[in-house]
């Protein structure tokens, strides 16, 4: 007879809180970083060719090691040291940027440092679903995703702060400081919940220990239909969901300058931060799928308004719009994953669903850049708008798991 998991210790939201503080540090190094890169690149020799290599391999690799550590978190039954490592290899490596000399060392960066982020992500998605029961997974995935998207905002601030003293290498070594800090908190706020084998999930109350036994074993296990459901429309959404960078392109072609890009990301970073812990909260308690519609939903109006680009203000609110649609997605998707299988395979599920849907966003950006050079700006735009909002029709037509 299949054990229940233990009930949660008053401990447990020490783990929430101290994934969204690890977030906030973390993407706050990160962040630093990113907005210095092609102007660091371009003082290097190296343009947008490399720039396109460099970002790609790290994608792609980010991609792979989402799917290796979703099964690697299902196999262990300590997933602490997998997320700390990942925080520690990518907050050492990337200091080592202000010692490059060429852009190929700064691909070797970029791969360890995604690599990192692949490794950690899906065992820590895994750890924050074992601290909390199914009625609180979307306030637990929507607080961090806050503190992650805060750090997005802290970080290019603080670049824009130290780069006029010291300058884009300056800038690169600073960002040691919010990357040690972020190791220590993982290192000293983080928990184990499991102290021996995880206990499965009662979500698949139904399934024989023989099932479970043979599902844990295997690289691909045999998940609910409801989940590959979710994990098609979500497939197809990413299809039309290129690189946001496109987005800053067609408000360059409406005459926003690409010196405002960061402020572009400003106005969307904030939208994003404030509404994503009420969106979590609010999916425990009405349909998930639902929610998630709705942002789909909000993605087609953005889209359908960039294509028409009426005015600089119109793009400036829908901007801030935009960031509603990630509230709304991000991490209610993520939580409707969670409850949709059993606990033994939460990690595979993750990493499926986060392996697919990189891949294919991917995929869409090949397929942005082609629509956009042979009709023009607007069609690829009214492309990812009726993509959106049939897969909107089909997520409402997906009812999400019953919760205790």
């Amino acid at each position: 007879m299949e054990t229940p998991p233990p009930p949660l210790s008053q401990s447990t939201p020490r783990n929430i809180y101290a994934f969204g503080l690890t977030s906030f540090l973390n993407d706050t190094a990160s962040e630093m970083a990113y907005w210095v890169m092609p102007a660091f690149l371009a003082s290097l020799g190296a343009g947008a060719a490399q720039l396109g290599i460099i970002e790609g391999v790290a994608e792609s690799v980010a991609s792979f090691a989402k799917l290796f550590s979703g099964y690697l978190a299902d196999k262990v039954s300590h997933r602490k040291p997998i997320v700390v490592g990942g925080y520690f290899v990518a907050n050492a490596v990337k200091p080592l940027l202000a010692l490059v000399s060429s852009w190929w060392q700064i691909l070797g960066i970029r791969f360890a440092d995604r690599f990192a982020k692949g490794v950690r992500g899906t065992a820590r998605d895994v750890m924050v679903a074992d601290a909390v029961d199914n009625s609180n997974i979307g306030s637990a995935y929507g607080l961090i995703q806050a503190m992650d998207s805060a750090g997005a905002i802290v970080g290019p601030l603080l670049a824009l702060a130290v780069i006029g003293r010291f300058g884009m290498r300056g800038v690169f070594a600073s960002a040691a400081i919010p990357g040690a800090l972020c190791v220590i908190v993982a290192w000293v706020g983080i928990r184990e919940r499991f102290v021996g084998r995880r206990a499965p999930s009662p979500v698949k109350a139904d399934r024989s220990s023989a099932a479970a036994a043979s599902a844990n074993s295997e690289w691909l296990p045999k998940l609910p239909l409801g989940f590959y459901y979710v994990l098609a429309v979500v497939t197809l959404f990413s299809l039309g969901n290129s690189s946001d960078m496109f987005l800053v392109l067609r408000a360059g072609n409406i005459g926003i300058p690409a010196s405002q890009a960061p402020l572009l990301g400003l106005v969307f970073n904030i939208m994003f931060t404030l509404l994503s812990w009420p969106a979590g909260k609010f999916s425990d308690r009405f349909s998930r799928s639902a929610i998630a519609a709705a942002g789909y939903f909000v993605f087609a109006i953005v889209y359908f308004v960039f294509a028409l680009a009426p005015s600089q203000l119109a793009i400036w609110l829908t901007m801030a719009f935009y960031g509603l649609f990630y509230a709304l997605t991000n991490p209610v998707l993520k939580a409707l994953v969670v409850e949709s299988v059993a606990g033994d395979v939460r990690g595979r599920a993750l990493g499926i669903f986060s392996f697919l849907t990189s891949v294919t966003t991917l995929l869409s950006s090949v397929i942005t850049g082609a629509l956009w050079k042979v009709y023009g700006p607007a069609v690829p735009f009214y492309f990812s708008a009726g993509i959106a909002t049939v897969s909107a029709f089909a997520l409402l037509a997906h009812r999400s798991p019953k919760r205790n």
